[in-house]
């Protein structure tokens, strides 16, 4: 005969078979979403410590515990976190390159790039160290380009220890130039690259958008370039504690390749692969 009761209600298992299955869906940026305990809808901006935020039309943001409780659409979800990452993209150092596996520090090459001042080594290090390190290049300054020939007279170069030298302001009949090419003629030429940029001083070379500033400010001659900056942006410029301050600032704004001008890239690298031929 038909049970017109049919199954047992009381039977193991009646409440899953009943219960309403609520998708999971993982958190991602941009998702639209509204929490149905008050009403509260917006994007999600962030995700941190298993809480979602969450941004409405009106910018105002609130921290919401993932989990139930919201709604896609008008149809409850459960918000969870986003799935692992896939293997990530090879990692670059602030040059672009690719960056080489962690291993021992290579010894240092004989070879040596030379560059003016402090702060001309201290932007190539922030950005090119990585790969410096991986080739084994040393990075020293000459403090001033005027004491080039005396150093070469001193510590001559040679095809196995070849000097790249990096200076300011190599532009027709500057200074910079006329030493440059004097050294070029002479008994060290052969094993010496010289090459340099167009600007009065390395500060130039770091874009001003990424320094924060329209443009790097026209210094009449006669005043000192960093004093005569430092006063044009409004930035202290009493004594050398203030410029010093003031090269941190912007060698903080320095984050890869991208925050510097073009005229110095192309010459950083030309003097890594001129001192890094051979083993």
């Amino acid at each position: 005969m038909d049970d017109r009761y049919g199954a047992d209600v009381l039977a193991k298992g009646w409440r899953e078979r009943n219960r309403k299955v609520v998708p999971r869906v993982p958190v991602e940026r941009d998702l639209v979403v509204e929490v149905a305990a008050d009403g509260f809808c917006g994007a999600v901006t962030g995700l941190s410590s298993g809480n979602v935020e969450l941004e409405d039309r009106a910018g105002r943001r609130r921290l919401f515990p993932l989990g139930p409780g919201f709604l896609i659409d008008g149809a409850d979800v459960v918000l969870v976190p986003p799935a692992p990452a896939g293997p990530a993209a090879p990692a670059r150092t602030a040059s672009g390159s690719f960056a080489a596996p962690e291993s021992r520090a290579r010894v240092a090459r004989a070879s040596r790039i030379l560059v003016e001042g402090r702060h001309d080594a201290e932007l190539v290090e922030k950005v090119w160290g990585d790969d410096l390190r991986a080739e084994g290049v040393v990075v020293e300054y000459l403090q001033g380009v005027d004491l080039l020939a005396e150093m070469l007279d001193e510590d001559p170069p040679s095809a196995e220890r070849r000097y790249g030298v990096l200076v300011d302001h190599l532009v027709a009949g500057s200074k910079e130039t006329r030493i440059a090419q004097a050294v070029e003629r002479g008994p060290h030429g052969a094993h010496v690259r010289i090459v340099g940029h167009p600007y009065v001083d390395v500060w130039q070379c770091v874009l001003p958008a990424s320094v924060g500033i329209a443009r790097w400010p026209e210094v009449p001659r006669g005043i000192e370039y960093k004093v005569g900056v430092c006063r044009a942006l409004g930035w202290p410029a009493r004594d050398q504690a203030d410029l010093a301050r003031a090269w941190q600032r912007i060698l903080a704004s320095v984050k890869t390749y991208r925050d510097l001008d073009p005229a110095l890239l192309g010459r950083v690298e030309e003097l890594i692969d001129f001192t890094t031929v051979g083993p």
